[in-house]
C-alpha cells in the first residue's frame, strides 16, 4: 500500500475511526500505516510524504536552482504518491514548458512564476482573505500568494494598486478591508501601506515587502525595516517577495477563523 490513503488528515481520521468502531482491526491499521511511505528518497531529493498528514497541506516545490528534470521527478513522485496537487514556486517559463512536455498537467502563472501540478482542489470553507498591493509593480508577488491559496483550496479577494500615494483608492475599498478575516499587504518602496491598513483593519495583517523601488530601497530592505517597525499593532512581516509564506500563514488564520 502506498502513502496515498494517508496523504491528508481526513483519510487518516477515517482509518482511526474505523479502528474505533471495529470495522478495521488494530493489526490491519498498523500494517497500513507501516507500509505507507513517510519519506521518499529520490537520491537528489527526499520527499516528505507525511507533510500533509502533519500540516494539512502537501510539500511545496521551490523551483529556483533546481533543474527541470529534478522538478519533474519530484512532482511526478508526489502526484503518484497521492498528492492531489503540487505547488511549484519560482518556476521559470522554460522549466514550465519542460514539465508540460513531460506529461505533467500544469496550470502556470507567468506573472507569479508559480504553477499548480495535478488537480486544483475545490474551494473549502474558510475565513475571508484579502490580498492588497500598493502598486501594479507588486502584482507578481500577489499572484504568487494567490496561486498558493488556490493550491490550498482557499479563496481570496484581490485589491491591486491601492498605495498611499493615492489614498482615495484605498478609502473607496474600505468595505473589503473591514470585512476581511486576514489581509496580505504587499508593498515596495517605503512599505507604508501595511501600517495604513493595519490602522484600519480589525483582523491580522501580514505584510510582504517587495524588492520594487529605486536604489535606496536596497532591494526591499527599506520596506522590510519599515514594516518591522510599524506602529500599527497586529502587523506581522514575512521575508522580501515571499508571497508564498504570507499566503500559507493567511490560510492557517482563515481556517482558524472559520472554526
Amino acid at each position: 500500500m502506498d502513502a496515498s490513503a494517508y496523504f491528508d488528515t481526513d483519510k487518516l481520521r477515517a482509518l482511526l475511526e474505523g479502528v474505533q468502531n471495529g470495522s478495521v482491526s488494530a493489526e490491519d491499521a498498523l500494517i497500513r500505516l507501516r507500509s505507507a511511505r513517510l519519506e521518499d528518497d529520490l537520491g537528489y531529493a527526499r520527499i516528505d510524504s507525511a507533510r500533509a498528514m502533519r500540516r494539512g497541506a502537501a510539500e511545496t516545490v521551490f523551483g529556483e536552482s533546481k533543474t527541470a528534470r529534478q522538478i519533474a521527478g519530484i512532482t511526478k513522485r508526489m502526484l503518484d504518491g497521492g498528492a492531489g496537487c503540487v505547488l511549484i514556486t519560482r518556476l521559470s517559463p522554460e522549466k514550465a514548458e519542460v514539465l508540460e512536455g513531460s506529461g505533467i498537467k500544469l496550470e502556470y502563472d507567468a506573472a507569479a512564476r508559480a504553477a499548480i501540478a495535478g488537480e486544483i482542489p475545490p474551494v473549502t470553507p474558510g475565513g475571508k482573505i484579502l490580498i492588497a498591493t500598493a502598486g501594479t509593480s507588486d502584482i507578481p508577488v500577489a499572484r504568487e500568494a494567490y496561486m498558493t491559496l488556490r493550491s490550498l483550496g482557499a479563496e481570496a479577494e484581490e485589491m491591486y494598486d491601492v498605495g498611499v500615494s493615492g489614498l482615495g483608492r484605498l478609502l473607496s475599498r474600505l468595505d473589503a478591508v473591514m470585512s476581511a478575516d486576514v489581509i496580505i499587504v504587499i508593498a515596495g518602496m517605503e512599505g507604508a501601506l501595511a501600517s495604513v491598513i493595519g490602522g484600519l483593519a480589525s483582523c491580522p495583517v501580514i505584510a510582504v515587502p517587495t524588492s520594487v523601488g529605486y536604489g535606496a530601497s536596497f532591494g526591499g530592505v527599506t520596506a522590510l525595516l519599515s514594516m518591522l517597525n510599524s506602529c500599527s499593532p497586529g502587523v506581522s512581516v514575512v521575508n522580501i517577495d515571499n508571497g508564498f509564506g504570507a499566503a500559507y500563514q493567511a490560510w492557517l488564520i482563515a481556517k482558524a477563523a472559520e472554526k
